[in-house]
């Protein structure tokens, strides 16, 4: 059981040849009474599929909080000839991502699922000393014990969950050549993602405190989060609770509501219909103030307050109203004067609440979510779920379970009373399949099953239940080439495509202006105490000029980033945009023609340096979270941070 927090360390690294960490000279030792010999080739014995699947299905609440996790931090190390390993508490790998050249390196030293990686088994490695020091450990190159896997370089963090026992470990390994002394920083950020997913789906039924002394904070990972039962006896807390409280997980089960915040539960709730959606500000037992969000997660029956309405409303967390409009967005919000977005929208209206089946398609980041959002929200059906599921980013040994839910025992490791699906889920409602041709070949047999005949049979049942859900579809891929080549079958897609629409992408689209205002409207709307946002004539230009690969995922981001940069006047102006932006459209330039907006270059890296900055810090420290709002990769940020006069950036975790 981890109850250390100082044990989320990891030793200072050392480049002096021959150094070892005393973790690693211990675990050294241990391989050596393991009967271990340096020589000896890596452990090959791995389980059957069967077996994997069993070991899968086990650990299925880990692979299903985890999944989404590794498949960001792939796009954050790709073509870095690395991989990411999720393992069980035991050091058995169960899924493995990452570039292919180099996961058939990994094989060769079985490297690979189905594998068990404990010291035991593979001597001295990050994964197997990570489990067995129950701490972040880094294992490179000739620090492994084995001869064999020299060649590599990991970092592993040990995955506790919300009772500070361990799950599993993440880790990330790659070429010993290629290491990245940030590469256990993103790990770590990772780790603690999967930590806050876990925390939050087992504590449903709870009273759950957010909070940190910085307002800034909240609903990053850096907040604390803290359970209570509804009368205020102590249940748990993530990593940054514990930090802020000063106390150990074990500590904090003395505790209760009112010796950690200062009052009861019933006075939490009148401070919370007191404050009028905003933050609550709570007193530690150390004496620091907090801001603090609460939520009721299927609340006691002593809520009565009628902005209480459903299980799981989270009451005193403030949203903007662009935010309510992005939750709720109408077809009419999605006509902004473009031709080919209104035929798509005419052409939806004929056929809402008339029981067809409707596909979007189009590039990735063209709004077919938000489509479907609309769409169900201007259909007889808006009071009842609208559920949406990404068929691309659930493992496919999970995804069934995910759609079609489960008995009680229908595995190892299932939920005691089993769990509803997300068809059933979406009963009365809307279901919407986004990226529908990633979804395994055997699925589809099932889910036409469930388009013909409208029931659903959960996993280990017998029964059917009658479901009464309206779907609409996504994907970015061309499905009639996918069942040419056997992938997706014929009468799935004929049974779906009952109205095909096509989103155009943004560079193709006439009305960008309008696009552009509106969403500088919505960012305004969310700064209250600061000026209306505008665009220069220049900027426009550029944006006039851009591809946008990304489509409104990208320009959504851009904008976001522009309007953190810009000055007392609220005006967006060519030095407050992010230097990939502007050297991407800068190599774009000969294209343009001869009266293309020129790029100032000498005030560049300047700008981009001080945009980098603030997001750093706007997002506490956390890399991945600046990147991702920048619009950038993450390798751009540590480079300017690298190479920025005054930077310590290079004082990283690894």
């Amino acid at each position: 059981m981890r109850d250390d927090p100082d044990r989320g360390d990891i030793e200072p690294a050392c480049n002096e040849p021959g150094w070892l960490a005393p973790s690693i000279q211990r675990s050294h030792e241990r391989s050596e009474t393991y009967g271990l010999s340096t020589s000896m080739r890596p452990d090959y014995d791995v389980l059957s599929a069967a077996d994997l699947a069993l070991k899968r299905e086990q650990s299925r609440i880990l692979c299903a909080h985890a999944a989404p996790v590794m498949e960001t931090l792939r796009e954050q190390i790709a073509n870095t000839q690395s991989m990411i390993v999720l393992t069980d508490a035991e050091g058995l790998i169960l899924h493995s991502i990452g570039d292919a050249e180099f996961l058939k390196r990994a094989e060769k030293v079985a490297l690979s699922p189905g594998a068990n990686w404990a010291e035991a088994r593979q001597g001295t490695n990050a994964i197997g000393t990570a489990i067995a020091e129950l701490r972040p450990t880094v294992v490179h190159g000739d620090q492994h014990y084995l001869a064999a896997n020299r060649f590599l370089t990991c970092s592993s963090v040990p995955i506790f969950d919300p009772y500070g026992e361990l799950s599993g470990v993440l880790d990330v390994t790659g070429d010993h050549h290629s290491y990245h002394q940030h590469t256990m920083a993103l790990a770590k950020m990772s780790v603690q993602l999967i930590e806050n997913h876990l925390f939050a789906t087992t504590f449903r039924t709870t009273l759950q405190i957010s909070f940190h002394e910085r307002p800034e904070f909240l609903g990053t990972l850096m907040e604390g989060i803290a359970a209570f039962t509804s009368d205020g006896r102590f249940l748990s807390a993530n990593r940054s609770a514990q930090f802020q409280l000063g106390l150990t997980l074990a500590g904090l089960r003395a505790h209760t509501l009112s010796s950690l915040f200062g009052l009861t539960s019933a006075q939490l709730i009148d401070n919370v219909r007191a404050s009028l959606g905003r933050h609550l500000s709570l007193s530690l037992r150390n004496g620091h103030s907090v801001c603090a969000n609460v939520a009721f997660r299927h609340p006691p029956s002593m809520i009565s307050d009628s902005s209480v309405t459903q299980p799981g409303t989270t009451v005193a967390r403030p949203r903007p109203i662009c935010e309510e409009r992005a939750a709720r967005p109408r077809l009419g919000h999605l006509e902004t004067g473009d031709p080919q977005v209104a035929a798509v929208i005419a052409k939806v209206r004929k056929v809402i609440g008339k029981d067809i089946p409707l596909l979007i398609t189009g590039e990735t980041g063209t709004g077919k979510e938000r489509l479907a959002q609309a769409i169900h929200n201007d259909s007889p059906r808006h009071a009842a779920p609208f559920v949406a599921v990404n068929c691309a980013s659930i493992p496919e040994s999970l995804i069934e379970s995910e759609l079609f839910g489960y008995e009680e025992g229908a595995f190892t490791g299932a939920k005691r009373k089993g769990a509803i699906g997300k068809i059933l889920q979406a009963h009365g409602g809307t279901l919407f399949l986004d990226e529908i041709g990633d979804m395994p070949s055997p699925l589809q047999v099932r889910l036409l099953r469930v388009l013909q005949e409208r029931v659903v049979n959960p996993l280990g049942s017998a029964k059917s239940i009658p479901v009464d859900v309206a779907i609409i579809c996504a994907t970015h891929r061309d499905l009639r080439d996918m069942i040419a080549q056997g992938s997706f079958r014929e009468d799935l897609y004929y049974r779906l495509n009952g109205l095909v629409v096509k989103l155009p992408p943004l560079r193709d689209r006439t009305d960008l202006r309008t696009v552009v205002e509106t969403l500088l409207r919505e960012e305004s709307l969310s700064r209250p105490s600061t000026p209306a946002l505008s665009v220069s004539s220049d900027v426009m230009a550029l944006f006039e000029r851009c591809r946008w690969p990304g489509n409104f995922r990208q320009l959504g981001n851009l904008m976001r980033t522009a309007a953190a940069m810009v000055d007392e006047d609220g005006e967006i102006r060519i030095e407050h945009l992010p230097d990939d932006f502007l050297e991407d459209v800068q190599a774009a330039a000969p294209a343009a023609g001869p009266n293309s907006t020129p790029l100032p270059g000498a005030r560049l890296q300047e700008v981009a340096a001080l945009a980098i900055a603030a997001a750093v810090a706007k997002h506490g420290g956390n890399v991945s979270a600046a990147a991702r709002a920048l619009g950038v990769s993450r390798n751009t940020i540590y480079r300017k941070m690298l190479s920025a006069p005054d930077s310590d950036a290079s004082d990283g975790d690894a």
